[in-house]
């Protein structure tokens, strides 16, 4: 279990960037523009599973993202949850539909974003829940944004499921398929707070994220979108352009 010492480790002492290696920062101003620099958009799996709520992206998963999010996850550079959450924050932004009728209904209660739950080995592994720390930093750069946001930690994996990486997208169905369910008392949460956005750190064939969407809508809950930091590059169908510092990151 990592202790606290790692944790402020990480915030004080000099590192290199996370996802280009220069020396100096963390995470160096060029690749916060990779990671954030992007408009969010709307991306789909191929195929589509069925059941997938519509999933916006922060960014196509490559190159510096991808080595940002491994930093983080795996090598416990804990304080990359902030950009990236302020990556994801965006995205769930895209998935409320800013401007548009569904968008204005987000705001009669706050979005209660639902982690996808990652298997306790991993979590014990790796000694901290990445997903779920990137769902709070989301929500307080929208809280911080003045949009009303708060994390619905909700979802569990109600059996063993096998290592995704290196499965196809059939076979990563079928490995997820019926193994998640909702804690109780998410009733209160469905009645209390506003629509639900599920969030995760990745998208590749999108099994995940249809099985946490069929879990909370069995269970009542209002399921407004799907929003990730990255998915893969083909999710996005052409390459969304760099235009700078589209959200604080």
């Amino acid at each position: 279990m990592r202790g606290w010492w790692q944790e402020i480790a990480g915030l004080v002492l000099p590192a290199d960037c996370a996802g280009c290696g220069l020396p100096g920062a963390m995470l160096c101003a060029q690749c916060r523009v990779v990671l954030c620099g992007r408009a969010p958009r709307r991306v789909w799996p191929d195929p589509v599973p069925d059941g997938l709520p519509p999933v916006h992206a922060a960014a196509p998963y490559g190159d510096a993202v991808r080595s940002v999010l491994l930093a983080h996850k795996e090598r416990g550079a804990l304080a990359l949850a902030e950009p990236l959450g302020a990556a994801l924050a965006g995205a769930v932004r895209g998935a409320g539909g800013s401007g548009s009728a569904r968008g204005a209904r987000a705001r009669r209660g706050p979005f209660l974003l639902v982690p996808v739950p990652s298997a306790r080995r991993a979590v014990a592994g790796r000694g901290h829940d990445a997903g779920r720390r990137i769902a709070l930093a989301a929500a307080r750069a929208l809280r911080g944004a003045g949009v009303p946001a708060q994390v619905a930690a909700v979802l569990r994996l109600r059996r063993v499921v096998a290592d995704q990486a290196g499965l196809d997208a059939r076979r990563r169905r079928a490995n997820v398929s019926g193994a998640m369910g909702v804690a109780g008392g998410a009733d209160r949460l469905w009645r209390e707070g506003g629509p639900v956005v599920l969030v995760d750190d990745l998208m590749t064939t999108g099994a995940s994220l249809t099985e946490a969407a069929r879990a909370v809508s069995a269970a009542g809950g209002p399921i407004l979108g799907a929003a990730v930091v990255a998915a893969a590059p083909r999710a996005f169908g052409s390459e969304p352009e760099l235009t700078g510092n589209v959200h604080r990151c």
